[in-house]
């Protein structure tokens, strides 16, 4: 395994993390403890340190599966990732709370899921830029970073070309944009990675395999089932993706190499790319993903071509 320097903090994480919104059960697949211990406990001897998880993957779900987790194992050999702003209601909706005491309401439901003192990584999640420009939300989170609670801030932008929220990030105090970012959408190479690069911001690249188009599993035609999350993708859009996949396959992926693997040591050339946080829904799957570091300089900053 890799390490990078998150940002300007004096985080190292693993290259390769875990995402954890497949616990929250909506891609097809609920998760019992046993099965989320056998993916974290993978990827932790894979060298893998950082975990991405959200307070709406199901209600607090995927926080408490980690959180039954940790409190079994040390909790300083991790880097926790979480976020707020949003609340479950079912695969189909999530409403939105933005005022102060609502995220204070969150951060405490959030270290009481996750069965620890401090998060290290909370991160506002995919809010308007009118939520975002709230002076007084910023004030309340710094002042959970003075007490402990909260190590670093971080923003989890819910466009992959939103540079009003990645441009402020110095402003409010946020150490780490979480974007949408992968072979099929490289948007945030135009103006979001720029002004990530200049603030010296972690970046963690969400989404890394495009929700799975990229693992390599789908073929032109497939087709996916009623609970599974990419059943609700634009129709026309999926046909597209897995026609693009297809090319990329045939002619950019090196023979005989997994194109997962691939996909994620794609997202890492890039020198904005801190860390990419694929999900994963078995051991085996998290040993594919880890691979992909051996591809991969150490190094922070590199040089990159397409």
């Amino acid at each position: 395994m890799k390490y990078r320097r998150l940002g300007s903090t004096n985080v190292k994480v693993s290259v390769i993390g875990v995402g954890t919104w497949q616990f929250g059960g909506e891609w097809g697949k609920a998760f019992t403890q046993d099965e989320a211990d056998a993916i974290l406990d993978q990827a932790q001897a894979s060298g893998i340190n950082l975990i991405d998880t959200a307070e709406c993957y199901g209600d607090h779900t995927s926080e408490a599966l980690i959180g039954n987790y940790m409190a079994r194992r040390r909790r300083e050999d991790w880097v926790i990732a979480t976020k707020f702003g949003h609340h479950f209601h079912g695969h189909q909706e999530r409403t939105q709370h933005w005022s102060p005491q609502e995220v204070l309401d969150q951060l405490d439901a959030s270290l009481k899921s996750l069965q620890t003192d401090y998060i290290d990584v909370y991160q506002f999640h995919s809010g308007s830029d009118e939520a975002f420009d709230q002076d007084e939300l910023w004030t309340l989170l710094d002042k959970q970073v003075q007490a402990g609670k909260i190590r670093h801030l971080g923003t989890s932008i819910g466009s992959n070309d939103n540079l009003h929220q990645t441009a402020a990030s110095r402003k409010v105090g946020s150490q780490v944009i979480q974007v949408v970012y992968n072979r099929l959408d490289r948007k945030p190479e135009e103006r979001v990675f720029p002004s990530c690069e200049e603030q010296d911001l972690g970046v963690l690249a969400r989404v890394p395999l495009a929700s799975g188009y990229l693992s390599g599993k789908y073929k032109p035609g497939a087709v996916f089932g009623d609970n599974d999350v990419r059943q609700r993708h634009d129709r026309e859009q999926t046909i597209a993706k897995l026609e693009e996949v297809q090319r990329i396959r045939e002619n950019e992926v090196p023979q005989g190499m997994d194109m997962a693997t691939w996909s994620l040591a794609w997202c890492l050339k890039h020198p904005a790319v801190t860390a990419v946080i694929p999900g994963c829904k078995s051991p085996e799957q998290v040993i594919s993903n880890a691979a992909a570091a051996e591809y991969v300089s150490d190094l922070h900053k590199q040089s990159w071509k397409d």
